[in-house]
């Protein structure tokens, strides 16, 4: 049996409906409290559930929390809410990038920072391995993917250490591997690792590539048989949406539609409806983008429901599953 590892325990993969591959529910990141940032701080649990109600309504099931500890991760709220709402969450045991790092670690008397220094790649896998195996701050709630991040245009000598005890981690639990990618920067370097390390790629979803719709560099992960989370979803700021479509039906047409998952990375206030701010909200990409990309792909030549479904229910079965 392929087993997904949720909050509330191991399903099979069949069981996980129509998933967002990369979002955030409920978080309150220790750096942008520090500096007072409180738009990036999603601390309503009223709120937050409301937005997974508002997703499933829209015909949502699975949700995969990309919230590592050093973002502010509360398993137990979202283990909490998410039930009510009846969403299944899938939670993120590692890290996510240096940046996030000055920050105080709860607890540990040191940054971030200072708590990587103090461990050794052993140390840190070890840790890691426990968030999945054993359980995450102080619960009894395992991570069911494991996580690490890169900067912009930029590899610390800390954020390899991290990526390579993750790697260790993923070694001996068999966990499916996520990656954040500043602005869609640092994914081959990341994936030369993997290969140093004799990591397969197809067991890496790499978040954020639409960041950066270059379609040479798409075509080379492409190439390596890693999942692509396409996760920009809104982000006009960055591009038009034509944009996104377009990145992925090149690869589409190159035959990577077994690759490609969809996300919507809100992790701001104003992104949500359901925080008084007037955002788009977790419907918005069922209701509103899937209509309009199968409407884009059919003037393409393609299926576009049979693409949808693909993205949102095929693809992350096998992304998101455990190998051991």
């Amino acid at each position: 049996m392929a087993f997904v590892r949720t909050v509330a325990g191991d399903i099979d993969a069949s069981e996980m409906g129509v998933t967002y591959a990369h979002d955030h529910i409920y978080c309150v990141p220790a750096l942008w409290k520090e500096k007072g940032d409180a738009d990036l701080l999603l601390d309503s649990p009223e709120a937050s559930q409301a937005e997974l109600e508002i997703f499933a309504r829209a015909g949502g099931r699975t949700i995969y929390d990309a919230t590592a500890i050093d973002y502010g991760r509360d398993v137990g709220t979202v283990k909490r809410i998410a039930g009510a709402a009846g969403v299944q969450v899938i939670a993120t045991a590692g890290f996510n990038k240096a940046i996030m790092w000055p920050a105080q670690m709860p607890g540990q008397g040191m940054t971030y920072a200072q708590w990587i220094a103090s461990k050794s790649r052993t140390a840190l896998a070890d840790h890691v391995r426990r968030e999945v195996t054993e359980g995450m701050d102080g619960t009894d709630i395992r991570g069911g993917v494991v996580k690490f991040g890169t900067g912009y245009n930029t590899m610390s000598e800390a954020e390899i250490k991290v990526l390579l005890s993750v790697l260790d981690a993923h070694k001996e639990t068999g966990a499916p591997i996520h990656s954040h990618t500043e602005l869609g920067t640092m994914a081959l370097e990341q994936l030369d690792l993997l290969k140093q390390e004799g990591i397969d790629p197809t067991r890496l979803t790499i978040a954020h590539l639409d960041r950066n719709p270059d379609p040479w560099l798409h075509r080379k992960v492409a190439e390596t048989g890693a999942f692509f989370s396409f996760d920009g979803i809104t982000r006009v700021k960055y591009y038009s949406e034509d944009v996104r479509t377009r990145c992925i039906l090149d690869l589409v047409r190159r035959g990577h539609e077994d690759q490609v998952m969809v996300g919507g990375d809100i992790a701001r206030r104003t992104m949500f409806a359901s925080y008084g701010e007037g955002g788009l909200g977790m419907g918005f990409i069922l209701e509103k983008w899937v209509p309009r990309f199968v409407e884009e792909a059919g003037e393409a030549g393609f299926d576009g429901k049979a693409l949808i479904h693909k993205f949102m229910v095929a693809n992350p079965q096998r992304a998101f599953a455990f190998t051991l």
